[in-house]
């Protein structure tokens, strides 16, 4: 029995985190190559709208029907799936996107991709509603789930937790390079804190050979409208200050999927140098754990809980030294590489993308059996 899923998110050709995932869990639930559903994309201001494969309704503010012309789209299919993120629906704090869930009457399954440990208090009703109108909530990591259960009125039965999917990297072999190969890769803003990266790097010149540095991926949309590309102007000067430019490789593309997979396995050590202590939830850090490369990762949440005694180290908030060290350690102690990789082997299987949607697959018939089985359009 086949169920058909709508997907309610952000999507391709926009080009961030939520868009990425979404896409990615569309393409996996699927029979025989084909999507057993369609999208309902969620667009802002400057958003390439022209028709997508797969997308049966556009939600733009301020367009045409807004939120009820997007439940409609929805009510087609047997499930919602919803990507959460704050802003990315209209309203203030996205908060249109609550009178949609109210309004489906098929089941639902919310995403949350950001569970804040102190939310503003509209964030916070606007969340414990979203969970009591949701037929299912799912987080991505342990710590979201108990950071929800803690600190949001929720009903924890309906919460589940499943992992943040990623690609089959290891299906391309290792790339040899000549140097040590230090790799952060994603959309780039204030809060990756590549800065201190930077002067890490400046501390590892010492090494023989040096390491060389990539920073991979365009700046963030938002930032850019906002902020231009002050962010990055603002790394060049410091990695010449520092002396370190020569070392240091600004790749600034949004990568298709094999592309990305042997710029990955490229690198000797993938750096997470972020600034958030709310982090919850990164596919950056998931996607380098399946990639089998080490990762060196300051403390927020998800690295904490996947990093601890598993593929990788971690260090504290703005810490360039100890950033430093953690790196020289993987890069020149004898073992300490392999030991990091091997923790994660029996790991991979579970992370990758086919076995994280037959998760939300159980998940979604658990929720349609729940209903009449009228209610139910079965696919032949």
């Amino acid at each position: 029995m086949a169920f058909t899923y709508g997907f309610l998110s952000t999507h391709p050709p926009t080009q961030c985190g939520l868009a990425t995932f979404n896409s990615a869990l569309a393409a996996h639930l699927t029979s025989g190559g084909e999507l057993l559903g369609g999208i309902v994309r969620v667009t802002a201001a400057g958003d390439d709208e022209r028709p997508q494969p797969g997308v049966v309704h556009t939600w733009t503010p301020g367009g045409p029907g807004g939120w009820k012309a997007a439940a409609t789209a929805l009510e087609r299919f047997d499930v919602a799936i919803v990507q959460h993120e704050y802003g990315i629906y209209p309203g203030p704090d996205g908060q249109d996107v609550l009178p949609l869930l109210r309004r489906l009457t098929v089941p639902s399954i919310v995403v949350l991709h950001t569970v804040l440990t102190r939310p503003t208090p509209r964030q916070k009703a606007l969340l414990e509603e979203i969970g009591a109108a949701a037929g299912a909530i799912v987080t991505m990591t342990g710590t979201a789930r108990d950071r929800l259960a803690a600190g949001y009125r929720v009903d924890t039965g309906k919460v589940f937790v499943i992992p943040h999917g990623a690609a089959d990297h290891m299906r391309v072999p290792a790339q040899f390079r000549p140097r040590p190969h230090l790799l952060t890769w994603g959309l780039l803003g204030p809060g990756k804190g590549i800065e201190w990266a930077l002067r890490a790097l400046a501390l590892l010149r010492g090494l023989d050979p040096s390491p060389i540095y990539t920073i991979a991926g365009k700046t963030h949309p938002k930032v850019l409208e906002q902020q231009g590309e002050a962010y990055r102007d603002e790394l060049h000067e410091l990695a010449a200050r520092l002396g370190v430019s020569s070392d240091v490789r600004h790749d600034a593309l949004y990568r298709d999927q094999d592309s990305l997979s042997r710029l990955v396995r490229s690198a000797d050590v993938v750096v997470l140098p972020y600034d958030s202590a709310e982090q919850v939830t990164s596919g950056v850090l998931i996607e380098a754990v399946a990639a089998g490369v080490p990762v060196v990762a300051t403390s927020f949440p998800h690295a904490v809980e996947l990093l601890t005694g598993g593929p990788g180290l971690l260090v504290p908030h703005g810490d360039p030294t100890g950033l430093a060290s953690a790196i020289r350690r993987v890069l020149i102690q004898p073992g300490l590489a392999d030991s990091l990789t091997r923790r994660t082997r029996a790991l991979i299987p579970t992370l990758l993308w086919p076995a994280v949607a037959a998760r939300y697959d159980d998940l979604v018939r658990s929720l349609v059996a729940e209903r009449p089985p009228t209610a139910v359009a079965v696919l032949p």
